[in-house]
């Protein structure tokens, strides 16, 4: 940070803004101090004087020095400039932050406000609002405050909808951290940069502003005076002393010059590195004791499970708005986990894999809608959307997503992220839950866990951000796990590392573990029970151990058949899934499949097949389950077998 630092201040435009500002700065506090009374000295004898050795910038209509008065006005035009620009800093951050703090759908009724503010020039809702609030300094600070605020806001608003889709905000929200928080610990810290940068040239506007206002006498009012009142009086003696108008308007274009300069400067040199962070003390694993909330919650993990049935979803079903109607991506889901189970979710991209998940954690929001005839957590009904769910989906869910560089807040120590979940769910102290991080990153076998807990997500390795982000997720005590491509970045050697990861932790605490992946073959491999989905549905539910060769519906058994082993004839064209899948907004009548199934018929188009159980307790959705497919050898493509 400070190498940073001293790589601007060595640039010629760097030294000079800082210098400068510096200088203004210093002026404004010690000019009061130093000439307030040559300010106020009224000397009659030479009212009205020329510029002469005694009087650098003349007099005016009193005998008042005119270059002493603009160097102890610096202060009051500084102080209220300053207060402008905090007063639209943060009615920017509040309007601009509106769709997070407040939900999409009110903070779309404030985003368009804000939109409409925009339209309108600065100077003009300037104008407005000093009518409004009334003249004087106090109505000045207000009007040029708020009239600065819509271009704020929508820069905020543009910044904090690029890191809120990230992992690491979808991870803080499933450890039930609340939205102001989120926003203070995980958003504003990754946008804090271009905010300060805008912040520092608002205040160089604000500056310029305030004098345009005084100078309209919607401002500071006599006896006080800034520039802006100093050059209103100047330009009534402009034909007398062109110097009385010279002073103070150089004045505000110097201050306003270095401060848009230095804020220009500054995003060269700006970095947030331990904002909302916490620094790690040299502390031994330990936990906490017995009458700690922690030991609370591990009873009430024990006590919430009469059985041994962790998730129940029953008809899950997620929509959004869509020019022509409701598009669902997630069509009528219904499946369970039990206590140490590992289920397995496949398909191609658009299936509805993520979103099922996403749906299951509560981490959907407006416009999109969940709907569910039972979706049940560990006893509890996660359709009523209760305050009261994330304590238990904090402790007891565990998400791993599929990126690691995105899973965690860059700005923050990895450490500090982790402790966060202890210290707001568990109630332990900051030295215990840091000691509780160290344990956890010891525990998914990153070495050298006390000094890996004080670095930042970018000195990890891949596999070993994601490591740590497991870490994150067994900070509680979690009754389920779930993966969403938690190898799908990583190298083969990594990848096994990482399953071998997930599988010991299963082992060990008997945690239930639900594996998104588009790899087939890994599924087949670390999970018990697989799920296929196309096209937002489950087509088939099979244990993993017939996943090859046991599979019934065309989809599950090109998807296997797709993945090439040792094998297979490198001569002959790979197997693929013919054609392309399915748009969710525009879903064919009867099996969404058909259209790329070499066994569909006229009733695969007219009729959706529902999903029924064999008679070795597995399920398939398809008219024509079982029959036997064959794989063209000139295209690649599976086909059917003609019968004897």
């Amino acid at each position: 940070m400070a190498r940073r630092w001293l790589a601007v201040l060595r640039t010629p435009l760097g030294l000079t803004t800082g210098l400068l500002v510096t200088a203004v700065l210093l002026l404004a506090v010690v000019a009061p101090i130093l000439w307030s009374d040559r300010a106020e000295a009224v000397d009659t004898d030479h009212i009205l004087a020329a510029p002469s050795g005694e009087h650098w910038a003349g007099t005016d209509s009193l005998g008042r020095d005119i270059f002493f008065r603009a160097l102890v006005a610096s202060r009051l035009s500084l102080e209220l400039a300053l207060v402008a620009t905090v007063v639209g800093v943060v009615a920017g951050l509040l309007l601009g932050a509106a769709p997070l703090l407040l939900g999409r759908r009110l903070g779309r009724l404030v985003t368009a406000g804000v939109n409409i503010a925009v339209a309108f020039p600065g100077l003009l809702l300037a104008l407005f609002f000093a009518v409004v609030f009334g003249v004087g300094a106090t109505g000045a600070v207000l009007a040029i405050g708020l009239a600065g605020a819509p271009s704020f806001a929508r820069l905020v608003h543009t910044l904090v909808a690029g890191v809120a889709s990230l992992d690491y905000v979808s991870a803080a929200r499933v450890a039930g951290v609340g939205r102001f928080r989120v926003l203070l610990r995980h958003v504003l810290p990754n946008i804090a940069e271009p905010l300060v940068v805008n912040a520092t040239i608002s205040a160089g506007g604000a500056l310029l502003a305030f004098a345009g206002l005084s100078f309209l006498g919607l401002g500071v009012q006599a006896p006080a005076y800034d520039w802006g009142r100093l050059l209103f009086e100047g330009v009534g003696m402009i034909y007398v002393n062109p110097a009385a108008a010279l002073a103070p308007g150089l004045a505000v274009l110097l201050a306003g010059l270095a401060f848009n300069l230095f804020g220009e400067a500054v995003a060269k040199g700006l970095g947030v590195t331990t904002v909302g962070g916490i620094r790690m003390p040299a502390v031994t694993p330990s936990r906490p004791g017995p009458g700690s909330r922690s030991e609370a919650a591990r009873g009430e993990h024990l006590a919430m499970a009469p059985s041994d049935l962790v998730l129940d979803v029953r008809d899950l079903r997620v929509s959004f708005p869509g020019p022509t109607g409701p598009i669902r991506p997630v069509r009528g889901v219904t499946f369970s986990v039990r206590h140490g189970e590992a289920l397995g979710v496949v398909g191609e991209s658009g299936s509805g894999k993520s979103l099922t998940a996403l749906a299951v954690a509560r981490l959907i929001e407006e416009p999109g809608r969940v709907e569910a005839s039972r979706m049940e957590f560990r006893g509890a009904d996660l359709r009523d959307g209760a305050s009261a769910h994330r304590h238990l989906l904090g402790t007891s869910m565990a998400m791993v997503f599929q990126d690691p560089m995105t899973s965690f807040n860059p700005t923050r120590r990895i450490g500090g992220q982790l402790a966060e979940v202890a210290v707001h769910h568990q109630g332990m102290t900051r030295k215990q839950a840091l000691a509780r991080a160290v344990e956890r990153l010891d525990a998914v076998r990153v070495p050298e866990p006390g000094r890996r807990a004080t670095q930042y997500p970018h000195e990890f390795s891949g596999g070993m951000r994601q490591r740590a982000m497991i870490g994150m997720g067994v900070m509680g005590t979690p009754s389920l796990i779930i993966a969403d491509e938690p190898t799908t970045a990583l190298d083969v050697t990594v990848q096994q590392q990482v399953l071998d990861l997930l599988q010991s932790i299963r082992d060990e605490d008997d945690v239930a573990l639900v594996l998104i992946s588009h790899d087939v073959t890994v599924v087949g491999e670390v999970c018990d029970r697989v799920l296929v989905m196309y096209a937002g549905r489950i087509v088939e539910d099979l244990p993993a151990d017939r996943l090859d060769g046991g599979a019934r519906h065309p989809y599950t058994r090109a998807l296997v058949a797709a993945v090439p082993d040792m094998d297979t004839d490198l001569d002959q064209p790979l197997a693929v899934v013919p054609g392309r899948p399915v748009d969710p907004a525009d879903v064919p009548p009867g099996c969404a499949f058909a259209a790329r199934c070499p066994l569909a018929d006229a009733r695969c188009r007219a009729e959706d097949p529902p999903l029924e159980p064999a008679a070795d307790g597995s399920q398939v959705a398809c008219w024509h389950a079982g029959e036997p497919l064959g794989l063209d050898e000139g295209t690649g493509v599976l086909v059917e077998v003609e019968g004897p």
